[in-house]
């Protein structure tokens, strides 16, 4: 005999709470003791809660909050209501929290008990003993529920939910204002259509809500009797709904009434004072709730509108390359800020071919008007710059002596934005404000990519096999600090089937994460991903940062949306399918930036982050650094580095190249023990599979290989 069976024998229901969906799982037993048809059914919460009186679901709720910190049980008496608000049985709840990270289910057990609790109505009858307190849990849970509510459709759902104290409407309708003539904003409870003939109704109709709006009194309609007698001419209207009770009841925000709440009941309602109470209460709550979901909706028209104007119009698509971008305003106020991204057309291609284009990603500092009109500004400079043909460099010194410009113009301007002065060097829009911006120029035929950057997290490429590289470039200062800063010149080369992200720091820093660990964040991300489709993986990137899933990783739980986010993804799709997919890196270290010999292993690191020999990768690390560290010690010139793997018949195979301007070649030398350097060639015969020194033209290149012996299918599949 199933457990179930036993259970329901002995008059015991099961059932299962899922906080996290937010539905109630119950068997035959425990739908009939809640007053449902005996038969297994899943419920919303807000569903089941109707059943419940109002008191005794606000008390259990403290009781399983402490069961589950205490890993006991949670054990409650609840007094079961019928659809007239008239308990008609307690029971008894047994439930054991079964914890999951931050959700929980309850699972437990219901069972009627014959004693209801001291001071509590007998079956069938009207609750009226614990009135008072029964009335402020309700509204205490109504308040806190449509606080929560961020849309004009989430209210209407939440009002919808509402369970009264004794008297639950069965239809709600919520009229509002256009002009002179009322409109139905939402409704439950009807069937659709049915508000027709109350939709663009005249405010000067003989009808409750429209005398409602026009003189800001409630309507109180005990009977039928009475809507007929004092609405007589639209009382036809409401007959067919075959209700027995009325309450109009106006919503009005500050001084102002913006419109009219119908409660309508089946059974007759006699409208107490302390009933008229509670449904003035809600009405007011009501009202609140839905004039901040109304400027809610209108900052975020106005937020959508300024990303629509932010989209790139490019026209017909561009032959070879996708292209997918993102841009998410902060949270909170008109949401603007200074984040953008653009795709510019450069001048110069040639008659048939994809020629040029320019990928801008910026982030002006702030989060307000000033930094979204200062946006504005920049990226029509920077078009501007750009369409004129210059190149990077040459692109981003001109915009940021366009800022520093700007911002000079508003600390000379007089003071503060009242004409009466203020603090030197605030000027008008609150002090100089600055940009990060990354500028890149993409040959869509050779795949070249020229890159300019000041002050801007690096770009990623993740290549064909899915593994991603952070690609250093080298950078000045960010736009708008000093008026004659240099900008050099990063070049890299974007295989087919690679593809190219640029992103601003809200992507990588949201949600407690520093730039290094919300760029592994961001990486996880970009490896895991599986196709070509662009615009699902941008969802993908901005899911994770603000997302269900970000609230359990690293940070407080709370609203995601810190920064603005803008990301830009390139694609170049490979004219036929790639049979093998090679990784390549290719970097500079100049002599004035030593540090970046770090950033030479860390690619080295990235590049081979599946490589099946641990002691091999670390043997590449050591070799990579002493090639670079030797040329910029023993030459006066940069180093070249270039690094790739590709297949071959017995595995992957690791080809390391450094090269410099210099005609002079190494030597190999026996150094002592107390030898400061000369081991450079020593290690590489030790360590490397092969070797060599090659004299090119001017200059020479130091290489060695490394062979998986075997590994995983990577980029040989």
């Amino acid at each position: 005999m199933r457990t179930e069976d036993v259970l329901a024998a002995i008059a015991t229901g099961l059932w299962r709470w899922d906080n996290a969906s937010g539905t109630v799982s119950l068997d035959a037993e425990a739908a009939r003791l809640l007053g449902l048809p005996a038969e297994p059914v899943r419920l919303s919460e807000a569903a089941v809660r109707s059943r419940f009186h109002p008191v005794d679901w606000n008390e259990i709720d403290g009781v399983v909050n402490l069961a589950v910190a205490e890993g006991t049980l949670a054990e409650a008496r609840l007094r079961i209501m019928d659809e007239r608000g008239r308990v008609v049985r307690t029971v008894r709840s047994r439930s054991k929290p079964l914890i999951e990270g931050s959700d929980y289910q309850l699972v437990g057990t219901l069972q009627e008990v014959a004693d209801p609790q001291p001071g509590t109505a007998g079956p069938h009858t009207p609750i009226t003993g614990d009135w008072r307190r029964s009335r402020e849990a309700f509204l205490l849970d109504a308040g806190r529920a449509l606080a929560e509510a961020r849309s004009t459709a989430e209210v209407l759902r939440v009002a919808a939910s509402l369970s009264m104290p004794g008297f639950s409407p069965d239809g709600l309708a919520v009229f509002g204002m256009s002009g002179e003539r009322l409109t139905v904003i939402g409704h439950h409870g009807q069937r659709d259509g049915d508000e027709g003939p109350f939709t663009s109704m005249s405010l000067a109709t003989d009808y409750p809500a429209a005398e409602v709006v026009r003189t800001g009194r409630a309507i109180y309609l005990p009977s039928p009797e009475e809507y007929r007698r004092r609405f007589p001419i639209t009382w036809p209207l409401a007959e067919r709904f075959e209700r027995h009770s009325w309450a109009f009841v106006p919503l009005v925000v500050a001084g102002r009434t913006m419109g009219a709440w119908m409660a309508a009941f089946k059974h007759p309602v006699a409208f107490t004072p302390d009933e008229r109470s509670v449904l003035t209460t809600v009405a007011r709550m009501l009202a609140q709730a839905l004039a901040r979901a109304g400027v809610a909706e209108s900052e975020r028209e106005l937020s959508l509108g300024l990303q629509r104007t932010m989209m790139p119009v490019l026209g017909p698509g561009i032959p070879g390359i996708q292209v997918a971008a993102r841009y998410v305003p902060t949270g909170g106020g008109l949401q603007v800020g200074g984040d953008w991204y653009d795709m510019i057309r450069l001048p110069g291609g040639t008659g048939g071919g994809a020629g040029r284009i320019a990928l801008v990603i910026g982030d002006v500092q702030g989060h307000d008007v000033r930094a979204a009109a200062l946006m504005g500004q920049l990226r029509i400079a920077l078009r501007a710059y750009a369409s004129e043909g210059h190149r990077p460099d040459a692109v981003l010194s001109r915009a940021s002596r366009f800022l520093y410009g700007v911002n000079d113009g508003d600390d000379n301007d007089g003071g503060g934005a009242d004409g009466t002065g203020g603090t030197a060097g605030e000027g008008r829009g609150g002090g100089p404000r600055f940009a990060t911006c990354l500028y890149l120029e993409v040959d869509l035929e050779s795949g070249t990519v020229d890159i300019a950057r000041a002050g801007h997290p690096d770009p990623a490429v993740r290549m064909v096999d899915g593994t991603v590289l952070l690609r250093p470039t080298a950078g000045g200062l960010p736009l708008g600090i000093d008026a004659d800063t240099d900008y050099p010149t990063t070049r890299l080369t974007l295989e087919p089937g690679e593809t190219l992200m640029i992103c601003t720091d809200g992507l990588l820093e949201t949600g407690g994460h520093d730039l290094d660990s919300g760029w592994e964040r961001v990486r996880k991300l970009l490896e895991q991903h599986r196709g070509d489709d662009l615009e699902e993986l941008a969802d993908t990137l901005v899911e994770a940062v603000h997302g269900p899933g970000s609230h359990h990783t690293t940070g407080p739980l709370a609203d995601r949306r810190e920064d603005d986010i803008a990301v830009l993804l390139l694609s170049r799709r490979p004219a036929t399918t790639i049979r093998e997919a090679p990784r390549r890196t290719l970097m500079t270290i100049a002599q004035a930036e030593p540090e970046r010999i770090a950033e030479a292993r860390e690619q080295m690191r990235q590049l081979l982050h599946d490589w099946v020999d641990g002691d091999q990768l670390d043997a590449a690390v050591l070799m990579v650094s002493e090639m670079v560290t030797n040329v910029l010690v023993h030459t006066d010139g940069d180093a070249l580095l270039t690094a790739g793997v590709t297949c071959g018949e017995k595995g992957r195979r690791l080809r390391v190249e450094v090269s410099d301007a210099s005609d002079e070649l190494p030597h190999k030398r026996h150094p002592g023990e107390m030898a400061s350097s000369g081991r450079g060639l020593v290690l590489m015969e030790m360590l490397a599979d092969a070797w060599g020194v090659e004299p090119r033209g001017e200059g020479k290149t130091i290489w060695f290989e490394l062979t998986e012996p075997t590994g995983p299918e990577g980029c040989c599949r």
